[in-house]
Order: structure tokens, then sequence, then C-alpha cells
């Protein structure tokens, strides 16, 4: 991102994938900082936002002309806002680079719509990815640094990771670092990320979805202690809860290709998942998925102890596949 292509202009960053809104926040900065060293930065929230104090941010001050200007939770900005802030968007001041960052959903639409329609105005979308969308997101963050990596390699990564994607960025980040300019193999994943299995997030999850009980609760302290953070581990087991979701409910008859495509895992997935899909009805899974929400709203804050919340996880899952 240019210099040319923020200032002066309107950044619009709207979804709900708060990690690629936040890099396009950041790309903006960066080249507005590499324009003009001295340039001034400043950011608020939508909700307090009014005409004066958008021109308060965005005038030029004694020490430099050029400004950024964040403005995040755009969805909360109050009805009164919305005129002075379309009148802003729709002839800004030539110095100045603002974002308007948008969380996503239907709140504050019109004002999307009407932003949209303005010619200074460039949106950034940061939608949620699809299951099948995080090889290419880990083949394109591999390119960024200069380097290329196997589809089967990208497959492994995301396996051994999860589906963070500010810890697949780091993880690629990390092999291109070591591997610069190559092209880079499954063998290569996993002399990285292998590790031991029973210390990575989905393989918790693994066991407790095929009803092993103590193998998922082993699993589980060899994870925590080796430092695998709460989140990839209900994040896994979301996952793997979609995956026999959609498995279970796909249509009889299709290729394998076509069925990987349609619950969002590489080929190799279908096999251990079939496995596991033998123990699990539909009212099952949809039980095992509030289990699983629960877990994660535990861990974010609504218990004290995230390690208890996810045992109660794994003796929850098992016990439903039992059942």
């Amino acid at each position: 991102m240019r210099a040319a292509d923020v200032l002066g202009r309107v950044i619009l960053v709207t979804g709900k994938e708060e990690y690629l809104g936040a890099r396009t926040v950041d790309e903006v900065k960066a080249a507005v900082r590499e324009h003009d060293a001295d340039a001034e930065f400043a950011d608020a929230s939508a909700a307090g936002l009014t005409l004066a104090t958008l021109g308060e941010m965005s005038a030029p001050s004694l020490f430099s002309a050029i400004r950024c200007v964040v403005v995040r939770g755009l969805e909360d900005l109050p009805d009164e806002s919305v005129e002075g802030l379309l009148g802003y968007a729709g002839a800004p001041s030539e110095d100045v680079a603002l974002v308007l960052v948008h969380g996503g959903g239907q709140k504050g639409s019109g004002v999307l719509t009407k932003l949209r329609k303005l010619g200074p105005v460039t949106e950034h979308k940061s939608e949620e990815l699809k299951p099948s969308d995080f090889p290419n997101f880990v083949a394109n963050e591999v390119r960024r640094h200069g380097a290329t990596i196997d589809r089967d390699a990208a497959d492994v990564l995301i396996e051994a990771i999860g589906r963070d994607l500010r810890s697949l960025a780091g993880a690629a980040h990390q092999l291109t670092n070591d591997f610069p300019g190559e092209r880079i193999s499954e063998a290569q994943v996993r002399r990285y990320f292998g590790g031991r299995a029973e210390a990575k997030s989905f393989a918790v999850a693994d066991a407790a979805f095929a009803g092993r009980d103590r193998v998922a609760l082993e699993e589980l302290r060899w994870a925590l202690d080796a430092g695998t953070a709460a989140v990839l581990i209900t994040s896994a087991f979301a996952g793997s809860a979609r995956g026999l979701a959609r498995l279970v409910s796909a249509p009889r008859g299709m290729r394998d290709a076509d069925l990987a495509r349609e619950v969002g895992v590489p080929p190799w997935k279908l096999r251990s998942l079939r496995d596991q899909a033998r123990g699990w009805s539909e009212p099952g899974l949809a039980r095992a998925i509030r289990a699983v929400a629960q877990a994660d709203a535990d861990i974010k804050g609504a218990a004290s102890d995230a390690s208890y919340a996810l045992e109660r996880l794994v003796l929850t899952i098992t016990a439903l596949r039992r059942g």
C-alpha cells in the first residue's frame, strides 16, 4: 500500500475477521509513516465522533501537516454525526488518511451503503474465512515473504497450528525466515511444527470426538503444559464439531473430493472424520456444538479456571460420543 493510495482518501475496513482488519489498518499507518516520518496519528471511537472532533483530529498541527485518523466501531456512529462524516468523506483533506473500521453485521449498514457510493472511499473487506479458504491464506502469507508452500504442507500447518489467523501468519513468517525464497514442503513443516502430537490442540479434539476420554485428557494436559493457548483448543473443538456436522448431514454417494469440499477439510482428513462420525448423531453434535460454545465463553472470562473448563469440555464430548 502506497501513500498515494491512502492520503486524501477514506479507507473503509469492513468485516468480522479482526486480524485481517487490523492488518489493513497497520498497512495504512505504515504507508503514511513511510511518506512522512513526522506524521501524526489519531485513534477514536465512532460512538463519540462529531464533526467537530473529526475536524480536530484531521486538522494539521504545528509539527506536521500529514495525519492518519482511525475511527473504530463505525456501526456505533450516532445518527446526528452521519451527515457530517459523509460530507467529509466526499471531499477529504489531501494530507489526511482517514480509516473507518466497521465490525461487520447489519448495524450501521445504511452508512456503509452511502460511503461506498463516494469516489474517495476505498473498501477493504475482512470477512471471516471458510474452512476451504485457510490453505489459500497460508499460501498467500508465505508468498508475502517471498517463498511458496506445497498444498499438503499448508494443510499440515493448519492441522498443527489451528485456525487462528494470527498464529498461522506467525508460523508462515517463521518458516519463510528459515527457508527464504524456497518452496516449503510438508517435511519442513512437520520438522518445525510436528513436535509431540499430544501437545497440539487438534489432537485433543480428535481424541475427544473419537470418545477416548483418557487419551484426550492426557493430550489436553500435554497441550497446556507445552503452552498451547486455551482458545486454540476450543477452536480445534469447534472445527471438529463443524466438520462432523457437515459430514453427517452431507448427501450420500458423493465422491471424496466433492465431499471434502462440502465438509471443508482436505481429502486426507475424511478418513479420521468418518471413523469419528460413526458414534455421532445430528442431535448429539448439536449438543456438542453448544458445549464447545460454552467452553469458549468460559475460557474467555465467564469462568475462573480455563483448565477446568477444558477438562469439563473433554468429558462432555466423550460422554456425548458414548451416549
